[in-house]
């Protein structure tokens, strides 16, 4: 039985709870190879907080072409922020937004390492 905080400390909240669940199953080498690619993978809460915010300055999406969202970033892009109302409710909601991104990279771990 594999444990979060063995090999990924650095996890807090829901990610957390969710990448446990993902690893209780799993032996060692399977918990640590899923780990590290893992790491390597997700995207930090506070850097598509921060790329989101800098969309107030005339530069919106590029926090969404980051999480592999590229036609929405283009849009906002394209469209100030979607006239930054979209741009707000983004940095407003900047922790789904990871926590959304990185379940997708969980499953495509799950999927590579089965």
């Amino acid at each position: 039985m594999a444990s979060l905080f063995e090999y990924l400390p650095e996890l807090e909240g829901d990610e957390a709870i969710y990448i446990q669940k993902i690893l209780e199953p799993m032996g060692n080498e399977s918990a640590q190879t899923f780990s590290n690619i893992y790491r390597a993978r997700r995207k930090d809460s506070i850097t598509i907080l921060i790329m989101a915010c800098i969309g107030f300055f005339g530069v919106a999406g590029i926090h969404r072409i980051y999480i592999n969202q590229s036609g929405m970033g283009l849009l906002y892009l394209f469209t100030a922020g979607l006239c930054l109302i979209g741009t707000i409710v983004d940095t407003i909601n900047y922790k789904n937004l990871a926590f959304e991104h990185n379940r997708e990279i969980a499953g495509e771990i799950l999927q590579m390492i089965s």
